[in-house]
């Protein structure tokens, strides 16, 4: 009897917080952010992570309350912690942008929410993992490449570009100039500008 009491709590709990996150996407819609921010801070509190990602959102943009990027990175780090993909691509881009770069195990930290962000078909992450391996003190240039291609098959033109730049100079990746043409061919297609401009040149 306690563990079907324990069961219905649990059911109850999740119920209202689902409840109380679509209430605030609708007041949201509506153009009511104070009302909105009050029904994400609600269900964030009872720990549902897509509310607890949405008043982060509130707390990056300053809807319905004050900006203040180290609440909103609170909220995304809980967000994050319950394994919602779109918190920890925004968590760890926090602790990248942020926190100072000596912090190591802040790094360590921004990195496995990236990549556990990509594998869970977060195009943004993909993309900034991939540049993020390109450009490091010590480029670590197929696996960049890896996650360039995956954003890049999510319909990215910019990691496309980098994809046609590593076929182009032959970075992670052997040296093919026919390839990084079509690369560049289909992120132009897409309106990137700096695909045109390699294929110019």
């Amino acid at each position: 009897l306690e563990e079907a009491a324990f069961q219905l709590q649990q059911i109850f709990r999740i119920d209202i917080s689902i409840a109380l996150n679509i209430l605030g996407i609708e007041s949201m819609r509506a153009g009511h952010s104070r009302i909105a921010y009050a029904c994400f801070k609600l269900a964030a509190d009872r720990g549902y992570s897509k509310a607890q990602f949405n008043v982060g959102l509130c707390y990056e943009h300053g809807r319905g309350t004050e900006k203040d990027l180290e609440k909103a990175a609170f909220y995304y780090y809980h967000a994050a912690s319950s394994c919602h993909p779109m918190a920890q691509y925004r968590y760890a881009r926090y602790l990248l942008c942020h926190r100072p770069e000596s912090e190591w195990n802040r790094h360590q930290k921004a990195v496995t929410f990236l990549e556990q962000a990509a594998m869970a078909g977060i195009t943004e992450a993909q993309a900034y993992l991939g540049v993020f391996y390109m450009r490091g003190l010590q480029p670590k240039e197929k696996r960049g490449l890896k996650y360039l291609l995956l954003a890049a098959k999510n319909g990215d033109a910019q990691s496309r570009y980098h994809v046609g730049v590593c076929y182009e100079k032959g970075l992670g990746v052997q040296q093919d100039l026919a390839e990084a043409m079509r690369h560049y061919r289909q992120s132009a297609a897409a309106g990137n500008r700096n695909s045109r401009e390699r294929l110019r040149v």
